[in-house]
């Protein structure tokens, strides 16, 4: 976010380059940037002549770059913009005689989304040097719960970590829906709201008590009646808790819980640290931990691989309401 932060204050003042090459596998970002350059280095009364939106899957290197060549029309500068330019991939690299000199009037922006220019070729050391390379890296899931604080924060909002680990279990990693989401509540709470639960199953949709979250600390504390009341649920409302989805986050959550069992130091900060998680979810850890030992818990991941086999139709004539309920039953005993 600081990256993205520093380009758009270039852009505001003033300090621009003739080529941004914004690229890589998280497309929220490239989309950002890309959306500021198109909304606010013209005005409106200078759009009209001298912004072009491209689409990679439409236009050629060269007609981009004959268009970038032009000298823009009663304003300093013209902006080209080239969206999904990742359809361009068999043929970028043409772009590196113009990256060499690049018309100083033209604002060229290639939206690279999930592929990246070779960084040894001769189109990306001419952009690097004469333009901007921005690389947008999809986070980890265990980064995401802290980027929603820090957009909320950015908004007068707050959020409990429970909310935020809803959001992430249920929207994944997608910045673009989560952002989408986080949009929904801010528009209709007021500001300094701290986010619960609450307020996520209200306005979003997503079960506060019966989701994938309250499901791993109910198998984590043996709670046998509310982890059979969960997947009860699930097997009922099958569109919005995917099989495959609840393996992985049990798959997550006891491949962290036996680094855990690895750990000499077992402070909160050190284990928060060592899992990458909040340390307000250290204590379910802690917990499962008394009730799943090592072994145990090596077997348990051995479950979970064999459902999840099970769940893509490899050798198996079950449900996936069997499946899991098989998989529950046999991790709880």
């Amino acid at each position: 976010m600081n990256e993205v932060k520093q380009i758009v204050d270039d852009i505001k003042n003033g300090n621009l380059k003739p080529i941004y090459f914004l690229m890589g596998e998280e497309p929220y970002y490239i989309d950002k940037i890309s959306d500021y350059i198109e909304e606010n280095i013209l005005d409106e009364s200078e759009k009209g002549f001298n912004q072009v939106v491209m689409y990679g899957r439409d236009v050629s290197i060269d007609e981009i770059v004959s268009a970038a060549k032009r000298f823009p029309m009663m304003a300093e500068h013209q902006v080209i913009i080239v969206k999904e330019a990742q359809d361009l991939s068999r043929t970028i690299d043409k772009i590196d005689t113009y990256a060499e000199n690049p018309q100083p009037s033209t604002i060229l922006v290639f939206n690279y989304k999930y592929k990246k220019l070779d960084k040894r070729k001769k189109a990306y050391k001419a952009i690097a040097k004469k333009g901007l390379i921005f690389e947008s890296k999809k986070l980890y899931e265990n980064q995401v719960g802290d980027w929603i604080r820090r957009v909320l924060s950015g908004k007068k909002f707050n959020i409990e970590p429970k909310a935020a680990q809803m959001l992430v279990e249920f929207l994944g990693t997608d910045l673009s829906k989560i952002s989408n989401e986080l949009n929904k509540l801010t528009s209709v709470l007021p500001k300094e709201t701290i986010i619960n639960p609450s307020h996520i199953e209200e306005n979003i949709g997503i079960s506060k008590d019966f989701n994938n979250f309250e499901l791993r600390k109910a198998v984590g504390g043996k709670d046998v009646v509310k982890a059979n009341r969960i997947i009860n649920y699930f097997a009922q409302n099958p569109k919005n808790n995917p099989l495959v989805m609840t393996i992985s986050l049990l798959n997550s959550f006891f491949t962290q819980l036996l680094s855990y069992h690895g750990l000499k130091d077992k402070s909160k900060a050190s284990v928060a640290r060592a899992l990458g998680v909040n340390p307000y979810f250290v204590d379910d850890y802690v917990s499962a931990a008394r009730n799943y030992p090592m072994r145990k818990v090596s077997q348990i991941i051995g479950l979970l691989r064999d459902a999840d086999v099970k769940s893509k139709g490899v050798g198996a004539n079950q449900s996936n309401e069997d499946i899991l309920k098989e998989l529950i039953f046999r991790i709880l005993h």
